[in-house]
């Protein structure tokens, strides 16, 4: 399910009026979805852009057309408009646009980057720093490569220890130890 708020509909509304009446609504996809790179795409949509498949959103005096292939990574997405000091700011919030967590089926290794991607990254972010995965060895053991300000950065085996791999051991009980494989001499911009 996705929901515009009141604010974002009324904005669509005198948006669509403003373009006259070949205008059937809004339509929404995802751009590189399951990707870090996912952005989120809205465009005004006349009959001969539809395809006949789309996820039809009903809000009030208009209807949002949300493409049949992104539908997985745009449920529960929330679309809004914000006020700012300096006018209005249009926000989409779609928790799954970047990733779907994989199932209990799903290889270790994807259990893993999804992890990485969707939780331990953004935190990393916050110091420029990321981590990807190198491989997972046949007996559980997780070899992470750190880039950017975690390169070299004295606080790096804090953070393996205290935050990587507890969270990793904790959400995948098949990983026996996470190790790093970075040459941390080599770092252009540590944190600390």
């Amino acid at each position: 399910m996705i929901t515009v708020g009141d604010v974002a509909q009324n904005h669509f509304r005198k948006l669509l009026v403003a373009q006259g009446p070949d205008i059937l609504g809004i339509r929404l996809r995802a751009v590189k979805p399951g990707t870090p790179k996912a952005d989120c795409q809205l465009e005004f949509c006349e009959e001969a852009d539809l395809l006949g498949n789309e996820w039809i959103v009903e809000c009030d005096g208009f209807r949002l057309y949300v493409e049949a292939d992104s539908v997985p990574y745009l449920d529960n997405a929330a679309i809004d408009l914000q006020e700012t000091g300096a006018g209005s700011q249009l926000t989409v919030k779609a928790p799954k646009l970047r990733s779907i967590e994989p199932g209990a089926d799903a290889s270790l290794v994807e259990r893993v980057r999804y992890l990485l991607e969707a939780e331990i990254n953004p935190s990393l972010a916050a110091h420029k720093g990321n981590v990807r995965l190198e491989e997972v060895t046949s007996d559980g053991v997780v070899v992470l490569r750190f880039g950017g300000g975690c390169q070299g950065c004295g606080m790096v085996d804090v953070t393996l220890r205290d935050g990587i791999e507890r969270t990793l051991r904790t959400r995948i009980p098949e990983i026996t130890a996470v190790r790093d494989a970075t040459d941390h001499t080599t770092g252009d911009a540590p944190y600390m």
